[in-house]
């Protein structure tokens, strides 16, 4: 784990370098407006580490500024993202609901979820449709045998 990592998830690509960084968030109802302007208070601290990929999650949706809008503070998401698709299998093994989940169990549902990715051997095509944005985006590619970080419980 790096000494000056911060964030709840995050992932190396295949070459060690930091890709993706991941905050969880249990809040559901969030305007990608109210997204942007936790992230830009987040990344005004300017202790985190920044990757080309920045992802929010919350129970009902997730929130990805890729590229060249991962450093720019007060942009809008890339992409904005129904979770209930991807996140409902897993509450479902869990046996957990979206509006009652706890942010450590959260956390670790997207762990899970990112660790597929990182382990896959699925083309890009055959991705469910409800994922083609990690295609879209550049992120599936960038994952896909990489290493996924956790951040140590303080």
């Amino acid at each position: 784990m790096r000494p000056d990592s911060r964030w709840d998830l995050s992932v190396d690509n295949r070459s060690g370098q930091l890709t993706l960084v991941v905050e969880v968030k249990r809040k559901t109802n969030v305007s990608p407006e109210w997204a942007a302007k936790l992230r830009r208070n987040i990344l005004a601290h300017g202790t985190f580490p920044k990757a080309p990929y920045f992802l929010m999650v919350f129970p009902d949706k997730f929130y990805l500024w890729s590229n060249s809008q991962a450093h720019q503070d007060q942009s809008q998401p890339t992409y904005t993202i129904d979770a209930f698709p991807i996140l409902q299998p897993y509450f479902e093994r869990a046996g957990v609901v979206a509006d009652q989940i706890s942010g450590a169990s959260l956390e670790l549902i997207v762990a899970s979820w990112l660790g597929e990715i990182i382990h896959s051997n699925q083309l890009p095509e055959d991705i469910d449709a409800s994922q083609q944005w990690l295609i879209e985006s550049g992120l599936y590619s960038a994952l896909v045998g990489g290493k996924l970080e956790h951040e140590a419980a303080a």
